[in-house]
């Protein structure tokens, strides 16, 4: 089995991702060390689609597995995005990681040492980067959330087995953070290019709708803003787009019960296949896929090659 990873090291969201203070990493090193043993072999620095075409590992190998994640980040298109100091969450926490790995830092540095950081978004990456500003010893912080805030206790629309509409406070909550619900963010304003203020209002939820309340337009003081408004899918211009592979209604890539696509040999788990999830999933739709894999191959060739 050979694994193609488009960064310098492998590990994907849990490598650079997730901050250390969450997960260390030689977790991630100790169980590569085992699959190194067993035989998989990695390939860094490839990214598949540019390096090397989807159709030239359809020809190479015998079964093609899509494990690519959820990368396509929502974006915030309001006037004033341009200006500097306005970073996605997941560019923030990359560099960072590679910061604490001991890599130098050739881009621009992303810090929050000292500034005034807004966080928009209120989910685990928004939680991430909380904890990331209070390392980084920011003069304050505020976590911005345009859904109303969720009841203390479970929410009796949304019972067991559903997935419970319910406040969460992580341990970087309770380090410290401005945390404010319903809150729509509508233009940035700067100077010499750089981002120094966020213009914002209250809005309520109605009929499936977020709309404004009157009269409560503010601003506030800024230097860095955080974008972690979560994920739209895998990124489909490149690798995903030129293999043809179809998507579900939610612009992820479709599967069979066997998780593979439309594509014969072709199978997807993980983000790429059910959208951005927990590690617990990526972890369970692997071995599913995994046996999926299997059962094709066990149709042909013994000897077929898998790649992912």
């Amino acid at each position: 089995m050979t694994l193609f990873e488009k960064a310098d090291r492998i590990g994907g969201l849990l490598r650079y991702g997730i901050p250390d203070f969450k997960m260390e990493k030689w977790v991630i090193d100790r169980r590569l060390e085992q699959m190194q043993a067993e035989g998989v072999i990695f390939k860094t620095n490839v990214s598949v689609g540019k390096d090397i075409s989807g159709e030239e590992l359809r020809r190479e190998f015998d079964a093609v597995g899509l494990t690519m994640g959820a990368e396509q980040a929502r974006e915030l298109p309001i006037p004033g995005r341009e200006l500097k100091g306005i970073h996605l969450a997941m560019d923030y926490l990359t560099q960072q990681n590679k910061r604490n790995a001991g890599d130098t830092i050739t881009d621009e540095p992303i810090t929050a040492k000292g500034k005034r950081v807004v966080i928009i978004g209120g989910g685990d990456t928004g939680s991430d980067c909380l904890g990331t500003t209070h390392r980084h010893d920011c003069s304050e912080v505020h976590q911005f959330e345009l859904l109303p805030e969720p009841p203390p206790e479970r929410a009796g629309s949304t019972p067991w087995p559903l997935w419970p509409m319910q406040l969460r406070t992580s341990h970087a909550h309770e380090e410290g953070c401005d945390r404010q619900w319903s809150v729509s963010t509508t233009k940035f304003t700067g100077h010499n290019g750089h981002v120094t203020k966020l213009h914002g209002q209250r809005v309520g939820f109605e009929s499936g709708k977020f709309m404004p309340i009157p009269n409560s337009d503010f601003e506030m003081d800024v230097d860095l803003v955080l974008l972690a408004m979560g994920f739209t899918g895998p990124v489909k211009n490149g690798l995903l787009d030129s293999l043809g592979v179809k998507y579900d209604v939610r612009g992820n890539v479709a599967v069979d019960e066997n998780f593979m696509t439309n594509l014969d040999g072709v199978f997807a788990g993980g983000d790429t296949k059910r959208g951005a999830s927990l590690i617990v999933w990526a972890i369970a739709e692997g071995r599913k896929m995994a046996a999926g894999v299997d059962k094709y191959l066990q149709v042909g060739n013994s000897a077929k090659k898998l790649v992912s």
